[in-house]
């Protein structure tokens, strides 16, 4: 056997102290020259081991074959095996502390994989890292508008067995649509390797490893590459919180509970049966920090939406009296989890400055979007799950109902600039009986689809950064369902093509109007401008960097036209209607202000001057001021 010896002491000890921020360069399998020989270096961490060996294509998958050695105290485990290829199949053979040979496992830190149902791990040369070709703006002062997909059901061949698009078919056909609809990031649903279709991404067994199910490293590099040709960021969702209990996974790994807690009222998740990860350890969470930055290193991604933050905040989370551990100050707060995803964004951050992370927390943990200098969880935004909440609430009642509720319109105002805020009508509020966005709307269908774009209208107008979910772009009927495609046919009705043709304009109206980003986070970027409970409307404005770049948005959300409305406005000479959600070409009545509403000197609302507007039925108007 030749002796390969990748671990040093430095490396141990980076390990044991959760600062190894590259480990993936130590473990999992490499391709290596060994003297005159080529092959796979394979290293692995397993320290209760009693014996580890590499089992694969390329030695019958004989546990016998190719033993590993300890080469560190820390606990990793490597050989070298000589003419082993890309594109290999291997798992590791491990006989945990009592003798008994553990099910076969898959590397934790392989770079692929194979496709479901097979669970071997493959070897894989990684993409060459690369200078970033390009980087999006992030900053809270930047236009972000998201496309979140799942690729899986985007679009599907149906005349080629239903299969799955490619990377390289998606970068090609996805991306360029995403970019002509005005977003400014595609953000994809968990792209790591899982073994169940239906989790989604969401229980991931191999953090390493890009899917195989849409092709290989490069491919999806050549993705990313392709994203950033179109001045696209490329956002991926990243589940650090828990992981499956497959068997030939890191459940009990080296015959111990290596990556999760051995208690399961810390170490089991009831609501997922899934094994929570062990953030009081620091070899797993250094697992876990390398990762993040493998994504964004590696693959040059430009940020992480990370997954069910509160699931990681809370020792109580979906448990009873009796089902969890207090910490040490007899409290609920998950201390360890705390210390990881406040490291978690100050490596990042400090590493990939222009990168972002994003929390998907649905609790009112406070500043989850502060620094953690200021004691914050160091996030750069925050979902605003309470507005998705009580909007889509509101919007579901019968438009007659609503002026009883008129509280669920506007209370996101109250807390709107606590936090950095993204505005999220994501793939959950679709899935599960909960219906499309389309069938959550009251009335008849020429209503729903008014409601629809009334929503859009309020939302890309409200502060805080926009998520839509793919097929809500274009109102889709039935659920989201990830084993199909999405209803592309429905485009070539009119009320759909309207609707997509709406966010279309949207987005461009947003990312070309810096009143609408400018001042997202700070209450001197908005301005009540009229409350009316009765006929449920709401009029505000929202103010960029310059005093005079203001926009003014008038939400009706009866199916009432308003003629002859008044609304107090800042002085101006007139304001042109640059956005009109009942427009005709986007399926509306085409009730509106003919392009322009005259400013006159007459008080109201406690302003010296108004402007006296027609307000479409179901629909937002947004107007730009002019200057004489």
């Amino acid at each position: 056997m030749i002796s390969y010896r990748a671990i040093g002491d430095l490396d141990a000890y980076l390990f044991a102290e959760g600062k190894h921020y590259e480990l993936y360069a130590k473990l999992g399998a490499h391709r290596i020259r060994e003297g005159s020989l080529d092959g796979v270096a394979f290293a692995v961490w397993a320290p209760s081991a009693r014996a580890v060996s590499v089992i694969g294509d390329f030695n019958g998958w004989n546990t016998s074959a190719n033993p590993l050695d300890v080469v560190h105290a820390c606990g990793v485990w490597q050989t070298f095996v000589d003419g082993v290829r890309e594109g290999a199949r291997y798992k590791y053979a491990i006989w945990g502390p009592d003798g008994a040979l553990l099910p076969y496992k898959a590397d934790p830190v392989a770079f692929a994989s194979e496709l479901r149902p097979a669970t071997a791990s493959v070897v894989s040369d990684l993409p060459a890292p690369r200078e970033p070709e390009w980087e999006p703006r992030q900053t809270r002062n930047a236009p972000i508008s998201i496309y979140e997909v799942h690729l899986g059901s985007w679009k599907r061949k149906p005349e080629e067995g239903n299969r799955f698009l490619t990377y390289r078919e998606l970068a090609d056909d996805l991306l360029p649509y995403v970019r002509d609809m005005g977003f400014t990031h595609v953000e994809l649903l968990p792209i790591s390797e899982h073994p169940f279709d239906g989790s989604w991404g969401y229980q991931p067994l191999g953090l390493y490893a890009v899917t195989s199910r849409f092709g290989s490293p490069e491919d999806f590099r050549y993705f990313v590459m392709r994203a950033h040709e179109l001045e696209l960021g490329v956002l991926i969702d990243w589940v650090a919180g828990h992981f499956p209990n497959d068997e030939h996974g890191l459940a009990r790994f080296d015959g111990t509970h290596l990556y999760e807690h051995a208690d399961p009222r810390q170490g089991f998740h009831p609501d997922w049966n899934t094994f929570i990860y062990n953030f009081g350890r620091n070899e797993v969470t250094n697992y876990l920090l390398a990762n993040a930055l493998f994504w964004l290193g590696v693959y040059r991604v430009d940020g992480l939406r990370v997954d069910a933050v509160a699931s990681m905040l809370y020792l109580d989370y979906s448990r009873r009296s009796g089902e969890w551990v207090p910490n040490r100050f007899g409290g609920r707060e998950n201390l360890e989890a705390l210390g990881f995803l406040r490291r978690l964004n100050e490596v990042t951050y400090e590493r990939y400055p222009a990168s972002v992370s994003i929390a998907e927390e649905s609790t009112a943990w406070p500043q989850v979007s502060a620094p953690t200098y200021l004691g914050g969880l160091g996030f750069g935004y925050k979902w605003n799950m309470g507005w998705m909440h009580d909007t889509l609430a509101y919007i579901e009642h019968d438009t007659i109902y609503r002026k009883y509720h008129h509280d669920q319109l506007t209370f996101s105002l109250i807390y709107a600039f606590t936090e950095n805020y993204v505005l999220p009508l994501s793939h959950d509020e679709v899935v599960h009986g909960k219906r499309s966005i389309l069938e959550k709307m009251p009335g008849d269908r020429w209503q729903q689809f008014a409601n629809v774009r009334l929503l859009y209208g309020y939302m890309f107008t409200h502060p805080g950064k926009k998520l839509l979910f793919m097929g809500n772009e274009f109102a889709q009927v039935s659920e989201w369902n990830h084993d199909v495609s999405l209803d592309w046919h429905l485009l070539h009705e009119a009320a759909h093509a309207g609707v997509q043709r709406l966010v279309r304009d949207l987005n461009r109206l947003y990312t070309q109007t810096p009143a609408l980003y400018e001042r997202d986070a700070t209450s001197e970027g908005f301005e009540w401008l009229a409350g009316d409970v009765e006929g449920s409307i709401i009029a505000y404005l929202r103010r960029g960097e310059d005093s005079r770049d203001f926009i003014v948005c008038v939400c009706n959300f009866t199916p009432i036209v308003r003629y002859g409305y008044r609304i107090g406005v800042p002085a101006c000479a007139r304001l042109r209607e640059v956005l009109n959600t009942d427009a005709d070409i986007y399926g509306g009545s085409n009730v509106g202000n003919a392009g322009v509403a005259a400013v006159d000197e007459v008080a109201a609302h406690g302003r010296s001057h108004c402007a006296t507007l027609t307000l479409p039925p179901l629909a937002a108007i947004i107007l730009t001021p002019e200057f004489a």
